[in-house]
């Protein structure tokens, strides 16, 4: 769950395109190779770590790794194409080459957490990482208690994988909870903010753990809704990716008194969460 490389003096590893997979019109799933097939052997990171894809002649941003830790054919990273670097990223073919460093950043704590309910809680466009802890949770289901999935958009259309959402909610000790702000008739999940949602999640909060990522007013929010319902303050964590800018152009604009969300985060504890999320602009 610890950063595994310095973010300065990670090497940089030159990566293969093996697949971009359209997920939607801005998602996109890049899946890359190390050409090194020693380095790429023994790659290794935990699920809320990311890397720092660079493109040549374009720049470098951080990018979740969406791929199971056990898999290591391919590493998975899935992107919405919003800037210049992100948008070259989406234009690459198979075959393609890019440079990788990484993995970085404190994950989740999924291997501390066996037996427990699972809260997985999303809110807006830019979550689509977080399917990865999902997908892991459910390949591991024997170690974990009930899984509760709260997603929350803006638009209906804005749920990628829509399908996946329907089939989880028919699996066991699996409850999936959806809302739209904006929606059709046709829509088959709640129309509202998703913090209506908390009273109808079924978990124990004696022994549970919530993970969440989201709009920073959603996230408080979630978590006064979250310990309202008595889940402890330790076992609530939050992902303060969108505040990582500083790790691609050295600005400082990810630190809060002292803290660097690239390098001590992304993914953080209520306890200092709530500190971050008290500085406005953090």
């Amino acid at each position: 769950m610890n950063t595994s490389s310095s973010l300065d003096a990670a090497p940089l590893h030159a990566a293969t395109v093996v697949a971009c997979l359209q997920e939607s019109s801005t998602l996109f799933t890049l899946q890359l190779r190390l050409d090194d097939a020693a380095a790429q052997a023994v790659y290794r990171f935990a699920p809320g770590q990311f890397n720092m894809l660079q493109l040549d002649g374009v720049g470098e941003v951080p990018i979740f790794v969406i791929s199971d830790p056990e898999e290591r054919d391919v590493i998975s990273h899935t992107i919405r194409a919003l800037e210049r670097v992100t948008r070259g990223l989406a234009a690459l073919k198979p075959g393609d080459r890019v440079a990788l460093r990484g993995p970085f950043g404190r994950g989740w704590p999924l291997q501390e957490v066996g037996g427990c309910d699972v809260v997985i809680v999303t809110g807006g466009l830019d979550c689509a990482h977080m399917v990865s802890v999902i997908h892991y949770v459910l390949r591991r289901r024997e170690r974990f208690g009930k899984l509760v999935i709260i997603q929350g958009v803006k638009q209906a259309e804005d749920l990628v994988w829509r399908e996946q959402y329907g089939r989880w909610a028919k699996l066991p000790d699996t409850q999936v909870l959806v809302a739209a702000s904006e929606a059709t008739a046709s829509w088959p999940w709640h129309i509202g903010q998703v913090t209506e949602l908390f009273g109808l999640a079924n978990f124990d909060p004696d022994c549970a753990v919530a993970m969440m990522c989201g709009p920073d007013g959603m996230m408080r929010s979630a978590a006064e809704a979250l310990l309202a319902r008595g889940l402890p303050e330790s076992r609530l964590y939050l992902s303060m990716e969108r505040h990582m800018q500083c790790v691609a152009d050295g600005s400082g604009q990810s630190q809060s008194d002292g803290t660097y969300v690239c390098r001590d985060g992304p993914v953080f504890n209520w306890v200092e969460a709530r500190l971050l999320l008290a500085h406005k602009g953090v």
